[in-house]
């Protein structure tokens, strides 16, 4: 589903999310885990005004790390925020609190069409709410790319730019980095080869393995949040990234009036589209707190301040008219449905391939 550095200007509690001996009321104390510069600055802090809850607001950069803790119990945490496809291998592992949605009635604001989607992993919409929408796709700085191919930025509507070895070596110079997660690149590899992106058979992983072993040489870095800082700042000219992400970049530099202008592409291929989920787990000391917040960033102008300031889509349809008017006609976070019928999602895989991606990737990685 994730700069996701944390950034928030704002008095989040620096108590310690591990459970256990906390001895104030249920309803006035909230333990997070989200993606890093994944909500509005204002957020928290209202929410904290609104409630008198004191919320303690912790960051991870990838679903792995989220699913370490979730698995081995007792994460202290009662909002966590996985991606879909690894939200339902959870599901099944039994780590999350079936919901009472009588206590979310902000429920009725999301996009039924959304829903339906996501019941496809979570079946009856039992143990998750959808926060967040994105894409992976390729962020590039606009003049290092038009330098490299002839004055055009036309090669950066395909993943050709990214698989093709006599591409992406025009931009080692200028700095390359691509997500440090598995779970995006190997499928995204596996689509660009025509091969099912949802594949588990261990042949057919080894081919996206051997395309991403060709350009591992023109890789500079494998990281899944510092790529939004250096491309704002014309460290790195090319990435694999999450949209919003990209985008962030994008308006810093033009912020910065720094010379770098940034932009994002959702290859004409296809690309994934994927669904941050809020979610409660099972262990949660402080469920009350739980559903009060997530009630509350349902609440469409709480989801529009959120979009407005990460620039991804929110699934709650009454906050669109909320939305920033440059964001919400902006088809790289809201895509056309002709891009969006191209998209694929990610699938939940067996604990076996997870090792197989985990071994496939420490391969790449280190170019063996």
């Amino acid at each position: 589903m994730k700069l996701r550095i944390l950034t928030l200007g704002i008095a989040v509690s620096v108590l310690t999310a591990c459970g256990g001996g906390d001895k104030q009321d249920d309803a006035k104390v909230l333990n997070v885990y989200n993606y890093s510069d994944y909500i509005a600055e204002d957020t928290i802090p209202n929410f904290e005004k609104a409630t008198g809850t004191k919320v303690t607001y912790d960051v991870f950069d990838s679903d792995e790390m989220v699913e370490t803790k979730l698995l081995a119990g007792n994460s202290g945490y009662d909002v966590v925020v996985p991606t879909l496809n690894f939200f339902g291998r959870q599901i099944k592992a039994g780590v999350f609190l079936p919901l009472d949605k009588s206590k979310i009635p902000n429920l009725a604001n999301l996009d039924p069409s959304v829903m339906q989607r996501i019941a496809q992993q979570d079946p009856g919409n039992e143990y998750g709410v959808p926060y967040m929408i994105g894409t992976t796709g390729i962020g590039y700085n606009v003049e290092l790319l038009k330098q490299r191919f002839g004055g055009s930025t036309d090669i950066a509507n395909s993943w050709d730019l990214i698989f093709k070895p006599e591409n992406i070596a025009k931009m080692k110079d200028c700095g390359i980095t691509i997500l440090d997660t598995p779970s995006d690149m190997i499928p995204i590899a596996l689509h660009y080869l025509g091969e099912d992106p949802h594949s588990q058979d261990p042949a057919t992983l080894e081919k996206a393995a051997a395309l991403l072993k060709t350009i591992r040489p023109y890789v500079q870095n494998f990281h899944s949040s510092q790529y939004v800082g250096s491309l704002a700042n014309g460290g790195t000219c090319l990435v694999v990234g999450w949209s919003g992400d990209i985008i962030q970049a994008r308006d810093r530099a033009a912020e910065a009036s720094n010379g770098v202008t940034v932009a994002y592409s959702i290859p004409r291929e296809g690309a994934p589209q994927w669904f941050d989920m809020l979610a409660i787990p099972k262990d949660a000391k402080h469920p009350e707190a739980a559903y009060a917040f997530i009630n509350y960033l349902l609440e469409p102008k709480v989801a529009a301040a959120n979009t407005n300031f990460i620039h991804y889509a929110n699934p709650v349809t009454t906050a669109t008219p909320l939305v920033d008017e440059a964001i919400r006609t902006d088809p790289t976070i809201y895509p056309p449905a002709d891009v969006a019928a191209k998209m694929f999602t990610y699938s939940i895989n067996t604990p076996e391939v997870d090792k197989l991606y985990t071994r496939l990737w420490t391969e790449v990685k280190t170019g063996r």
